[in-house]
């Protein structure tokens, strides 16, 4: 049964050996798992608890059905090709932030080009004040859901008297991928509002929060298959994602227990996945348990990892020429994407035959 059903996954990978003179080829299973920032996807309809009276047809952003449904189906159109170029299906996991509700989600996974591919939801409502979440899209023929729960993080302003911050929940989802065991943390950690070093502890709080759910993870499973996702609206090389969630840009002698951020050496290269005033920044990132690094792949590995930042995707002129396309900009629609461009990870694994 397995076999039949990973037929669709099955692509061709050439692994070449440390000898110059020999070459083999082998068959591998690949899937893509990925994170999109969906540069506030709200419907048109005004939630009375949360603040989000723009968003409507009335409201400052002129928020139409005809904008709301032009941007699901934008969204739908970078999704169904997010991956690398050997990928022959959308991303079987999709971590999602800045998403207003379940009925979003709905709504996206309901667009034409997604209606195959049978995408279920996992999504909990944030507490966040201007409304928006994380949630977590997965193709059920290929991923089984076994349990999912949201991680409050709990902020305090000490400057107002200690008011309470509210914010995004961080989402962990537990399934089987393909039939292997895997844990996915999807996250929206707090925003650079009112500065970076400003507001630097609220995300080194969101950090120590992510760590303690993945250290939780491997104190009941060791070798546990941990990916984090997400928006942390802070580079690689940052004391949250570097020091206190201890992600490593190199991924030799890592124990166990370490995690590996791939999207690390992109931003040594200067890629990143938004832009701001002549600058880039990577903080849409991927990280993965030392438990995916393996060279026996009898199991999911890690094979390589990406920026998709495809030309369509890029404001196609002006000052901001190669920016991400944003869908929102100077108080109307453009029609275009996202602010963020998304990233993903593929993991391989050789066909038994």
């Amino acid at each position: 049964m397995l076999k039949i059903r990973l037929k669709a996954i099955i692509v061709v990978v050439y692994l070449y050996s440390a000898s110059i003179y020999a070459q083999t080829e082998r068959d591998f299973q690949l899937v893509t798992l990925a994170f999109y920032n969906l540069e506030n996807l709200f419907d048109t309809e005004n939630d009375p608890i949360t603040f989000d009276d723009d968003r409507t047809p009335e409201g400052k952003d002129r928020w139409t059905l005809a904008i709301y449904r032009d941007k699901l189906a934008k969204m739908a159109e970078v999704i169904i090709q997010i991956g690398p170029d050997n990928s022959k299906m959308p991303p079987v996991l999709l971590g999602v932030s800045e998403i207003e509700n379940r009925k979003v989600l709905e709504d996206l996974v309901s667009q034409s080009s997604l209606l195959p591919w049978d995408y279920g939801i996992v999504h909990y409502d944030s507490p966040d004040r201007r409304g928006i979440d994380t949630g977590l899209l997965y193709q059920k023929k290929y991923f089984q859901l076994i349990s999912s729960s949201a991680h409050e993080l709990l902020l305090y302003d000490p400057e107002n008297n200690n008011k309470r911050i509210y914010t995004r929940d961080q989402l962990l989802v537990t399934g089987l991928l393909a039939g292997e065991k895997v844990h996915i943390i999807v996250n929206h950690w707090p925003s650079r509002s009112g500065g970076e070093a400003r507001s630097q502890p609220r995300r080194e709080a969101a950090a120590f929060l992510n760590k303690k759910i993945i250290d939780s993870i491997h104190a009941k499973e060791p070798y546990a298959k941990i990916i984090t996702m997400g928006d942390l609206n802070d580079d690689p090389k940052n004391n949250s994602v570097k020091s206190i969630l201890g992600a490593k840009g190199k991924f030799r002698k890592l124990a166990i227990n370490e995690l590996y951020n791939p999207m690390e050496s992109f931003a040594k290269k200067g890629l990143g996945t938004l832009a701001y005033r002549d600058g880039w920044n990577l903080f849409d990132q991927i990280i993965i348990s030392a438990a995916l690094l393996s060279k026996d792949y009898k199991t999911f590995q890690f094979y390589k990892a990406g920026i998709f930042n495809k030309r369509f995707l890029q404001t196609p002129s002006g000052p901001y020429k190669g920016y991400p396309f944003r869908s929102f900009a100077n108080g109307s629609y453009t029609g275009g994407y996202s602010d963020h461009f998304p990233v993903y990870v593929s993991l391989i694994r050789e066909y038994a035959n």
